[in-house]
C-alpha cells in the first residue's frame, strides 16, 4: 500500500485537507497555501513540495484557489467506504426540532420528502453507526430504516 511511502507530514496534510474540505461532488478545500502552511506549522515551500508529491501520486487535484481530495485519498484516510440512505419517520409535532438537530450531523445530504417517511439522509457507510446512534437519540424520531448502497448502476 502506498500509505507507507507517504511521510507522516503528508498523511497529516491529507487529513487536514479532509477536515477543512466540504463535500460537493468532490471533497474540496478552498484555502490558500499560505493559510494551510501556517496551520500545519511548515513553510509554504515545504507545503508546496508535499502537495506536488500528493498530486503526482493521485491523492489530490489542485487549481487556482482550491485543492480537491481524490477518491484514492478518501480511501486511504478510511473516509470513503460507500453510501447509505437512512429513511426517518418523525413525530409531526417535533419535525422542526428534529430538522435542526439533523442538520448538525456529519452527513452528506438531507432530503425532506413526502409520503410515508419524513426525511432521507444520505451518509457515508463509514459513519453509519455514529449517525444512526445520533439520529435514534433525537427526541421525536419514531423510526429509521437503513439502506446500504451495494452498487451504482
Amino acid at each position: 500500500m502506498e500509505r507507507n511511502s507517504l511521510t507522516s507530514r503528508q498523511l497529516k496534510l491529507l487529513k487536514k485537507l479532509y477536515e477543512e474540505g466540504r463535500p460537493l461532488e468532490v471533497h474540496t478545500v478552498e484555502k490558500t497555501q499560505d493559510e494551510l502552511a501556517k496551520e500545519l506549522g511548515i513553510t509554504r515551500q515545504a507545503l508546496s513540495n508535499h502537495l506536488k508529491v500528493l498530486k503526482e501520486l493521485g491523492y489530490i487535484r489542485t487549481g487556482r484557489g482550491f485543492i480537491d481530495l481524490t477518491e484514492k485519498a478518501l480511501e486511504l484516510l478510511g473516509e470513503k467506504k460507500g453510501d447509505v440512505f437512512i429513511f426517518v419517520r418523525i413525530e409531526p409535532t417535533k419535525r422542526r426540532q428534529v430538522y435542526e438537530n439533523v442538520r448538525k450531523l456529519k452527513i452528506k445530504r438531507i432530503y425532506r420528502v413526502t409520503g410515508d417517511i419524513d426525511l432521507i439522509i444520505e451518509a457515508d457507510k463509514s459513519k453509519l453507526d455514529e449517525v444512526l446512534e445520533e439520529i435514534a437519540s433525537l427526541d421525536g424520531v419514531k423510526e429509521t430504516i437503513t439502506h446500504v448502497v451495494l452498487e451504482v448502476l
